[in-house]
């Protein structure tokens, strides 16, 4: 590995965390493959410079983005007592499929919160399907003060390229585009692909991912850079012209046909399209819009990968599923995001003025 790489993962303990020696870590995958095993245990060696208390944990991958990290990973996150508190009264199994009511949310919670302080001070999750949108994060982060950096498809290429932004600029860069999305009411979005779709962001927060994460509580893709809310349910309408995939370009465009907040329709001739077909159909909330972001790193570049082709500068992405952990309302054990290239992005005021945020990918404001 190159001294670069090595200086870059270093600044995932002093720089993004802050981690501390008297601090307890965990840095865990899913083992997808085995180059994703070999970046995970180096960033895990690596961490011992900055904290001895650090562990490394394995577990199977779980098949599809958000869904939660199976129960051993709650003992190593929140502690023994949690662990044994929660399987006693038997919510575990509705807890892991995300069919738990508000009541045994509630009891949940107070569970935790009677042991946060045994909960571990940092996590960096390098499993390949992504854990950002489950109850195992949002709860380490809101009750025990977790400080989480969410590391889903990660490569070593990432290292010496949007890694190595400048946290500072962006982070100046992200709050400013951040108030100016929060003082819109509604959102229009077309890109020169065919995509057209409106959403409405009323009574929704958009958030500042800025890679950042010295703070109790919170929680940041690495690499960063992204504003990103939960539109109002039941509110998008358009359609949704899709040149990619997560990790690949599409042999031709796919097309998502929105109505009422809902991916009601795939067309398209890709192999691509029967996948999400059967994730449309698996239940529901899969068909949720469930996020809008607005890439911020200048120093991402790379098309062929979700976590950070959606962090690249003057892109915007929108998400299918769940959107339950950042202020939406719907829980399912799905959710995907996908990039679209040169959007215009016009905000609407709630005095029904219009203004351009992005003309073309360009940064207006």
């Amino acid at each position: 590995m190159s001294n670069q790489a090595s200086k870059a993962i270093d600044s995932i303990y002093r720089i993004n965390l802050g981690v501390k020696k008297t601090e307890r870590a965990i840095v865990f995958t899913d083992g997808y493959n085995s180059k994703l095993r070999k970046i995970t245990k180096r960033i895990a060696e690596s961490g011992v410079k900055f904290t001895p208390h650090i562990s490394y944990i394995e577990y199977q991958p779980t098949g599809s983005h958000g869904i939660e990290p199976p129960e051993g990973m709650w003992r190593e996150a929140f502690g023994e007592n949690v662990h044994k508190e929660i399987k006693r009264r038997r919510l575990f199994k509705p807890l892991l499929a995300k069919k738990t009511s508000e009541a045994q949310n509630r009891e949940i919670e107070k569970i935790i919160k009677a042991h946060r302080e045994e909960a571990v001070d940092a996590v960096i999750a390098l499993s390949y399907y992504s854990t950002s949108h489950t109850k195992f994060r949002d709860l380490l982060n809101r009750i025990c003060g977790t400080r989480y950096a969410s590391m889903p498809l990660f490569d070593e290429e990432m290292l010496s390229g949007a890694m190595k932004v400048n946290y500072k600029k962006m982070l100046e860069r992200t709050t400013k585009i951040a108030r100016a999305v929060n003082k819109s009411e509604q959102i229009e979005i077309k890109t020169p692909n065919g995509t057209l779709i409106t959403l409405s962001k009323k009574g929704r927060e958009a958030k500042a991912d800025t890679g950042i994460i010295t703070k109790p509580g919170t929680f940041s893709n690495l690499p960063a850079g992204e504003v990103y809310l939960a539109p109002l349910e039941g509110t998008a309408n358009g359609r949704l012209v899709l040149d990619w995939a997560p990790t690949r370009k599409l042999k031709s465009p796919m097309t998502l046909h929105v109505e009422k907040g809902m991916a009601i329709k795939v067309g398209g001739k890709e192999k691509y399209v029967e996948y999400l077909q059967a994730k449309l159909s698996e239940k529901k909330e899969n068909a949720n819009i469930a996020e809008l972001g607005i890439g911020m790193n200048d120093k991402a570049s790379r098309p062929d990968n979700i976590l950070e082709s959606e962090k690249i500068f003057g892109t915007i992405h929108i998400a299918l599923g769940d959107n339950s952990t950042f202020g939406g309302k719907v829980r399912a054990s799905f959710h995907q995001d996908f990039v679209f290239f040169k959007p215009t992005v016009t905000l609407v005021y709630k005095n029904g003025r219009k203004k351009h945020l992005l003309r073309n990918g360009k940064l207006i404001t």
